[in-house]
């Protein structure tokens, strides 16, 4: 016979793997931030406006971090990890061609 033995090195698909997903964890950085410095921008005042030419960059930047945020989660949530598929093996019909393992009848 020439049947391999299992060494076991197909792990199967874990939960702790699952959660070991660096999209959410981007995406989760960025949501804390990005919404943190919505905040901030929501509550600059007009002096601290002045002396940022007017441009209030807390709330652009944390506009910006909200949208990348929403694009890894969603990335995330659309398109779960998959575990690559081993290729099938062959069938073992039991024929006496070249490289055939059964018995001739």
């Amino acid at each position: 016979m020439s049947e391999m033995p299992d060494t076991g090195t197909e792990a199967p698909q874990s939960a702790a793997a699952k959660l070991f997903d660096l999209r959410v964890l981007i995406g989760g950085l960025f949501l804390v931030y990005g919404i943190m410095l919505t905040v901030a921008g929501f509550t600059t005042s007009d002096r601290e406006l002045a002396k940022a030419s007017g441009i209030n960059i807390n709330l652009w930047m944390g506009i910006g971090m909200l949208i990348i945020s929403a694009f890894f989660l969603a990335w995330w949530r659309l398109r779960p990890l998959q575990r690559e598929q081993p290729p099938p093996e062959p069938y073992d019909t039991g024929g006496t061609g070249p490289g055939a393992t059964g018995t001739a009848p």
